[in-house]
Parts: structure tokens; sequence; C-alpha cells
């Protein structure tokens, strides 16, 4: 598994000590202001030997909101806390990007205090709110052009705020059924204007957010997180391979840090991507790509060399190994992820 320790430099500028990454994985334990706390610092520094962590999903702005207590990136005191949490990180020898969140139709007014609920079209989701399952889902309110303008320009502050925060680079979360993801899907985009209705227009949204932000920060320092499969909160539809297909060439002329493949288990094949939702990936995108999703060490060596993807992401065992990278590569056993690891930072 000598691969995984191997450094790679991400468009030849952020050099990572080795492949492994850590997963985005949202934990709920931001304040009451949606501001990082000393246990979150704690928590990400004990992980830094990783060769890049990818923070939980941060929200760009209120009405983003879909979680209790997940952390923001656009107010003074929230840039101020991620900053705590970059030093100790930093500190302790690691590198962390900020993956950048609107959660679109499934965000809920409770916790932005009244208004509309934002996304591509009026189609809702049927379910509660996790953790708090008294609050039901509601119809959102297609978003006008202006408001996808603004959206875009959020997204690129809070790339501005990510940097001046301290972070290395930011993930753009545009996978597993939030905002952006869900205008790259027809079941949930109707729309018949700009930003709907074909493959090109149903991609404009999520590039305008990729370019704004490499406009704003850099495209050394920009990422993207994508699922062409692995439906969440969605349905399927054998269209949206059209969609990926337009998408991921556009992004192909672009040099960002890397794509990350968007599913939590990558052995699941769909007819219509030809294979996992990596194997696709792989067959449209020829740069750096990060795969996820079910990965033992060993494993996950093996799809590196073999060239399904360059990094190697990791999720629940980071959180019950707070060590991985020692622990592999001294060949020790790892502890085994449970569910009542979630109830506090490990």
């Amino acid at each position: 598994m000598e691969n995984l320790f191997q450094p790679l430099a991400l468009n030849g500028s952020i050099t990572l000590k080795n492949r492994i990454l850590m997963a985005p994985l949202t934990r709920c334990m931001a304040d009451d202001e949606l501001v990082p706390t000393q246990a979150m610092a704690d928590y990400y520094a004990r992980r830094a030997d990783i060769g890049l962590i990818i923070s939980e999903a941060t929200i760009i702005r209120p009405d983003g909101q879909g979680y209790p207590n997940t952390p923001g990136l656009f107010t003074p005191a929230q840039i101020a806390g991620w900053r705590n949490v970059t030093d100790k990180v930093h500190d302790n020898g690691g590198k962390i990007f900020a993956q950048l969140w609107h959660t679109g139709r499934v965000a809920h007014p409770h916790f932005f205090g009244g208004g509309d609920v934002l996304a591509p079209s009026a189609l809702g989701v049927e379910g509660t709110v996790p953790r708090m399952r008294e609050l039901s889902y509601m119809v959102p309110k297609a978003a006008t052009k202006e408001e996808i303008e603004e959206l875009v320009a959020d997204y690129a502050q809070a790339a501005i705020n990510a940097l001046e925060a301290g972070f290395d680079g930011v993930e753009i979360h545009g996978a597993n059924g939030y905002l952006i993801d869900q205008f790259l899907h027809y079941s949930s985009n109707v729309r018949e204007d700009e930003f709907g209705g074909s493959p090109e227009n149903m991609a404009r949204f999520p590039l305008a957010v990729v370019d704004a932000v490499v406009n704003a920060i850099g495209q050394d320092r920009t990422a993207l997180r994508l699922s062409p499969g692995a439906y969440f909160n969605m349905d399927a539809d054998a269209r949206d391979r059209e969609v990926f297909d337009y998408l991921l060439a556009e992004l192909e002329t672009r040099h960002l840090a890397f794509l990350h493949v968007g599913v939590f288990d990558d052995s699941m094949a769909f007819d219509y991507l030809g294979g996992t939702a990596s194997e696709y990936m792989r067959s449209r995108y020829s740069k750096t790509l990060v795969g996820v999703g079910g990965f033992t060490p060993e494993s996950g060596s093996q799809a590196i060399a073999d060239g399904k993807f360059d990094l190697l992401a990791i999720g629940r065992p980071l959180i019950a190994n707070p060590d991985y990278v020692a622990k592999v590569k001294a060949g020790e056993a790892l502890t085994e992820y449970s569910d009542t690891m979630l109830a506090e930072l490990v």
C-alpha cells in the first residue's frame, strides 16, 4: 500500500504529503451561532496527518441551512471560529479545504427565521429534517435569475471567507441532493428557462459557481464534489447521464484541484452510467479524481494502482481512528466504526 503514502501536488501547487483524504463528515457540532467550537478544532487537529482534510459541509449563507448546528462561513465570528480550526490543523502539519454548502430544497425556514426555501424548481421532497423530526420539508420556491446570480456571488464570497479563515482551498459541494446537485437532475429541475431543459442549461448554474470561485481564489484552490449516481433526496432519471456527460466535458477544460466522487458506496453500479459512479467519472475526466465509498486501505490502494482514481477519501473509519494513517502504515488493526461514535467528537 505504499502508493497511499506518496505525495501528490494538486495542479502542481498545493502538495499533499499522502494520498489519503478525510471525507466531509457532517457532525452538527457548531454552536447556536453556527460558529465552530474548540472541540471541533481539537477533532480536526487530531487528524492532521491525513494528506488533506475536507471539512464538514459549511453553509455559505443563512438560507442554506437544513440541519441543526451546522457551521457557517458568512459572519466574522464564524470566520474567526474556523481560523482556530485551521491554525490547529496547520500547527500539526496538515492541510484543510472548506466544503461550501447550500442545501437548497432541503433547507428549512426554522433555521433562518422564515422566508423562502430556494431551489431550481418548486418541487419538494417528502420527509422531515434529520435530528428535528418535528419539522417537515416545505415546497421550495423556484429561484429567479436574480436570485441565482446572488447565489453565485455568495459562493464566491464564501470562498474568499474560507481563505481569510485560513483554509488552503475549498471543495464546492455539488453532490448528494443539495442545491447545486438539484440543478443537475431532471427529477428536481423542470425549469424552462436558461437554467433547465437541456444538459447545457442544467449545468449553467453549477459551472457559474465553479468559475466564480476560481476567479475569486484560483483554480488550484478550487475543487468540486459531484453525484452522477447514488441519488439522495431525488428520483433516478436516465437522462441525467447526458447532463453529466456535458458537465464533465466542461470541467475537463478547467484545471481544478480535483473532482470528488459523491457517493456513499462505490460498489453500487448504475445501468445508465455503465458501471459505478467513479468508473463513469474516470471515463469522462482525466485529471485528479478522488474516490470514496466503502474502500479499505487495501482496496483503495489497488484502485489507485489501477488508475481508477488518484486520491482516496475515507469517512467513517476516520471517526473511529483519528490515527488512521499511523495504523495503516504500521499494519495495525483499525477500530471498527459504530453509530454511537456520532454522539460526540472523537
